[in-house]
């Protein structure tokens, strides 16, 4: 027998190597580790006392770790301090945070799962391709010519562009809500035939081919808008109401127009017209996988009903007709009143300020950026504001809208100048916000559920058409304060009588009382 003396680890046998106290069979944790490699294994005591890394986890959500892909704890900050990582560190952090927080409001109350976050990206698209664009135009159009010139322009660009719209908009929306199967392929049609004719655009914008090509874009772009108004119905959340819905669209439309045009102003800044008309077109390339990425039960229209604007008595036809209420119908007037001053001020307040200060294109663009930073103002207002309305007398919340944006055009009129011109853009933009939801929440209200997507597709050719008109109206006037509001406070005033009217059953038109 070998002695004590003979044995280095003692009489015993060797000695133990340390190990962790271990937990009774029961009280052990219950974490999914790689088989193999559980705690306490033989074969794993060197990694059982280092970190536990929760990404081995299944139930561990990725996104809850702080670290980088790195395995650096992001919150930390950079290993090295130096200012150029500090700053690209909290701009990357953020990013992330912004991203999250986006992608959380748009996908909200069950968004994603209905379609409706598929179809606010594709309707973000379209608003900022429609900023780009505008930009491209206005650079082009606008300030890169004298007044009278620039205005030469673009009256001959309305004529050329405005006047065949306005005689193939009834034409569109009818075709459009007829058009019951295919609706997400033609959204990436119109958004992909809009990326061609930018690129057209942005190859020959010094010539001719800018004004069909702008025609082209128009008339696509309103489109699109008429199938999402035809759409938006059947990608509702459950609990989500159809103002709530259009609101919440508008509000990230808004938002994207914004990032857009402030990102397409400084494209063109440094390379000119075509260089807007090229982000143009790389935002019609992306819309159209946006569009694709809807989903396929937006084409199931089993059991939709066809809607008629202007009924008419004694007709008959093989599929049923829905008709109009008499709220809807108010509400198509009064929209259609504010977008025409809307669409004045747009192009009205353009010239006016390029009249007054000729040769300071950094002025213009200042003073343009007042009067469309409180357009855009409005905007949110409205839809904030009535997002949260019951809308249980929507008929004297419309004439009141009215009665208020008359208000400020006769305040514009009579006191001119910048200041009441930016009051009544604002004025404007947020009672249209507020008439815009008004009608979805009769619509919503009045029409049977299958007749929804067929009144919204309808109603929106009726919305654009005025818009053109106003827009026309700004163009053509004479580049003076009181005169243009004065003219516009006319056709204000003429549609608020009709709007009146049309509360108490009757109508400046003939035959159309009801």
């Amino acid at each position: 027998m070998t002695g004590p003396s003979h044995d280095p680890h003692g009489p015993y046998g060797p000695r133990p190597r340390h190990r962790p106290e271990r937990l009774p069979p029961t009280a052990r944790s219950t974490r999914a580790f790689p088989e193999g490699e559980h705690p306490g294994s033989a074969e794993d005591d060197t990694r059982w006392s280092t970190r536990y890394d929760p990404r081995a986890d299944t139930r561990y959500d990725a996104h809850d770790d702080p670290r980088g892909d790195d395995g650096h704890d992001d919150d930390a900050g950079p290993r090295k301090i130096t200012v150029t990582r500090v700053a690209a560190w909290r701009a990357r952090r953020l990013t992330q945070q912004g991203a999250r927080a986006f992608h959380r409001a748009a996908s909200a109350d069950g968004a994603d799962r209905s379609g409706l976050t598929a179809l606010t990206y594709a309707w973000m698209a379209n608003y900022a391709s429609d900023a780009t664009l505008a930009v491209a135009l206005a650079n082009t159009l606008f300030f890169s010519a004298a007044s009278a010139e620039s205005k030469s322009r673009v009256a001959l660009y309305l004529l050329i562009t405005v006047a065949p719209f306005a005689l193939v908009a009834p034409v569109i929306g009818p075709a459009l809500d007829r058009l019951q199967q295919g609706r997400r392929a033609a959204m990436a049609v119109s958004t992909a035939g809009q990326g061609v004719l930018a690129v057209v655009l942005a190859l020959w914008m010094d010539t001719w081919a800018l004004y069909p090509a702008a025609l082209g874009i128009m008339v696509l772009s309103k489109s699109f808008g008429v199938l999402k108004a035809a759409v938006t119905p059947r990608v509702l959340p459950p609990g989500i109401t159809l103002v709530t819905t259009n609101s919440r669209l508008t509000v990230f439309g808004l938002v994207a127009s914004g990032v857009a045009g402030g990102i397409a102003a400084g494209v063109a800044w440094l390379f000119g017209s075509p260089g807007a008309a090229w982000l143009t077109a790389a935002i019609c390339l992306a819309g159209v996988w946006l569009c694709l990425r809807i989903p396929a039960w937006v084409e199931v229209t089993e059991g939709e009903e066809p809607t008629q604007i202007l009924p008419v008595h004694g007709a008959t036809g093989e599929r049923r007709r829905s008709p109009l209420s008499r709220d809807v119908v108010t509400a198509l007037w009064a929209n259609g009143t504010i977008r025409s001053l809307t669409g004045f001020l747009m192009l009205f307040s353009a010239f006016v300020v390029k009249n007054e200060t000729e040769g300071a294109p950094g002025d213009q663009l200042l003073l343009l950026g007042v009067v469309g930073a409180a357009a855009g103002a409005g905007g949110f207002a409205g839809n904030f504001i009535g997002a949260r309305q019951r809308f249980g007398r929507p008929r004297v919340l419309m004439i009141v809208c009215l009665v208020l944006a008359l208000a400020a055009v006769v305040l514009a009129a009579t006191v001119t100048g910048l200041t009441t011109a930016a009051v009544a853009a604002l004025v404007a933009a947020t009672t249209s916000a507020l008439l815009k939801v008004c009608l979805d929440a009769v619509v919503q209200r009045d029409l049977p559920e299958a007749s929804r997507a067929s009144a919204f597709g309808r109603s929106e050719t009726i919305l654009q058409l005025s818009w053109v008109f106003g827009g026309a109206l700004g163009v053509l006037l004479p580049p003076t304060w009181w005169i243009g509001f004065t003219v516009i406070g006319v056709v204000m005033a003429i549609g608020t009588v009709q709007t009146v009217l049309i509360t108490r059953g009757s109508s400046m038109i003939p035959g159309r009382r009801r």
